[in-house]
């Protein structure tokens, strides 16, 4: 099994098509093609099922797709590790976050690391934190900056930033913005709810301190950006359970401090391959934001 086999094979399974592959990839398409046909040879089992407009994985196909990413990750790394040695940082670095993460100025942060490396290539995706942390242990992105979604595992490690408690946002001239000073989940039984997709950190938090509570709630309204949810509270429609420092992003809503929740917190990490299989791009990167002092872009929450 050769490595560019391996290449051809995830071109592929990304486009779903072989000709925009080929493309990509820059061969004939013919050359692909067979190159295909020799890894499905060699291992016996056909990795697509080809019809007259994409391909799609076979069930073999989606198990070797994983290794096969893991294992052009580790090459990649190799040859970046090799760079590094050499006293020249430079490839790609692959960075996942959520959006408004806290304990991290995402933006400031890869401004200074570019600044610092300008030969590695940057590469960003916004998504939840339960994809991100798959697309980490995967090998698909180097790092990413997420809530702590699972346990430590040997294909995926986590490194704190911070922890904040929930606070519930909502239109000044809602009743909770005058009932109490500080609010449980008893006390929003029966409220109407903007959330994010279930995928998303706060979102998780939040069915987490409700589960706990053994309080049931609807969420009417999901979106999936932050404005959206603020937006929709400031039109009266909904309530909000969001990490506290989402209250700066509108101050004209009423933030009320949430309370009875036991020890569950909204807990952001960086998510990083085992110690060995980290890159280079993604330890300096984890180094910048360590080293950052209080008035450096990268520390911190984000500037409001």
């Amino acid at each position: 099994m050769e490595l560019r086999h391996l290449q051809h094979f995830v071109a592929v399974a990304e486009d779903q098509h072989f000709t925009r592959a080929a493309e990509r990839l820059m061969v004939s398409q013919s050359g692909l093609s067979a190159s295909i046909r020799t890894l499905e040879r060699e291992l016996r089992a056909p990795l697509f099922v080809r019809t007259t407009r994409r391909v799609t994985l076979t069930e073999a196909g989606r198990a070797l797709l994983v290794e096969a990413e893991r294992i052009l990750a580790q090459v990649r790394s190799a040859h970046e590790a090799v760079a590094a040695v050499q006293g020249v940082l430079r490839g790609t670095l692959a960075l996942g976050t959520e959006q408004c993460i806290a304990g991290v100025h995402v933006a400031g942060l890869l401004a200074a690391f570019r600044g610092r490396h300008p030969d590695v290539e940057i590469r960003l995706r916004q998504a939840g934190s339960g994809a991100l942390a798959e697309e980490v242990a995967a090998g698909r992105l180097d790092l990413a900056f997420a809530y702590r979604t699972r346990a430590d595992t040997d294909q995926l490690r986590s490194v704190p930033l911070t922890s904040e408690p929930m606070t519930v946002l909502c239109h000044p001239s809602h009743r909770l913005a005058s009932a109490a000073a500080v609010l449980g989940p008893d006390d929003l039984a029966g409220e109407v709810f903007v959330d994010f997709q279930p995928d998303w950190g706060p979102r998780r938090t939040t069915d987490t301190v409700f589960a706990a509570a053994g309080v049931r709630r609807t969420v009417a309204l999901e979106v999936n950006d932050v404005h959206g949810l603020l937006d929709l509270v400031d039109e009266n429609l909904g309530i909000a359970v969001v990490p506290r420092h989402f209250r700066h992003k509108r101050p004209a809503l009423a933030a009320l401090p949430l309370e009875g929740v036991g020890d569950t917190r909204y807990e952001t990490v960086a998510l990083l391959p085992p110690q060995g299989a980290t890159g280079p791009a993604a330890r300096a990167l984890l180094t910048l934001l360590e080293t950052a002092g209080p008035d450096r872009p990268g520390d911190g929450l984000p500037p409001y």
